[in-house]
């Protein structure tokens, strides 16, 4: 056995220890980078590398109860438009711009000459009377025998077209077309009595001649007062008043004849 050992001791001479192998690294990449791994000791840290780092967020500790998650939304109650109930909405007319108010006033306006206009209203653009009195004045018309609504309309479009040319010269404010055609609408009110009576009576003699000379002089009169009052025209009534006889003046040619 003596002999036995001395042949395995003297075999191979060597200093190699298995004690030395867990020291051993091996460097893949030849210059110890991040490829370098270690043999027995393989470091584990280095598997993130591969996720890029704005995909990796840090997570958040839950700090809601068991069963009873954290709400993060309040929701809230949708507010209606014209508020809690129909109360608040207003009037249908009203959004129409339709004030029946106003209208008996500028009517009134119309019917006393002598009345004081208030600027304030008569500036408004009202167009449910004007379209209400020229229906009115071509039905009075159609009741005589004379089917003229295209000439009504027509010659008021003209009409409102030239007055809004002239005031805006006139006048340094200036003015809309839709006060114009409101004003000269309104003032059309004397003119149905003119009519009307052409379906009784007959206008083509001096009575009538008379009678249609007031009704024109107590359209463009009123039409011009309230102009003046609306656009602070002082002392230019009469200016205004003759291009507002001339534009009565054809309608009242169409109910006399």
């Amino acid at each position: 056995m003596s002999g036995f050992d001395n042949l395995n001791t003297d075999f191979y001479q060597t200093s190699y220890s298995i004690d030395d192998q867990s020291q051993q690294s091996y460097d893949y990449g030849g210059s110890g980078g991040p490829y370098s791994k270690q043999y027995a000791g393989y470091d584990y840290s280095h598997q993130g590398r591969f996720v890029p780092a704005d995909m990796m967020q840090p997570q958040q500790p839950y700090t809601g109860q068991i069963f009873q998650p954290t709400q993060t939304y309040t929701p809230t109650t949708p507010q209606p438009f014209y508020g809690n109930n129909f109360e608040d909405e207003p009037p249908l007319l009203e959004e129409l711009g339709i004030n029946f108010d106003h209208i008996w006033q500028k009517t009134l306006t119309v019917l006393h000459p002598l009345k004081v206009a208030d600027g304030s209203i008569m500036n408004e653009t009202d167009l449910a009377g004007p379209m209400v009195f020229c229906l009115a004045f071509g039905a009075t018309l159609l009741l005589a025998g004379k089917i003229q609504f295209g000439y009504v309309y027509g010659i008021s479009a003209i009409g409102c077209l030239g007055m809004f040319c002239l005031l805006n010269l006139m006048s340094m404010t200036g003015v809309s077309f839709g006060c114009v055609a409101s004003v000269l609408g309104y003032c059309l009110l004397p003119m149905i009595l003119l009519s009307s009576f052409a379906v009784i009576f007959s206008l083509q003699g001096m009575v009538g001649i008379i009678l249609t000379a007031g009704i024109i002089g107590w359209c463009s009169f009123s039409a011009s007062k309230i102009f003046i009052s609306a656009l602070a025209m002082e002392g230019q009534q009469l200016l205004v008043a003759y291009p507002c006889a001339l534009l009565y003046g054809v309608f009242a040619l169409i109910s006399v004849f």
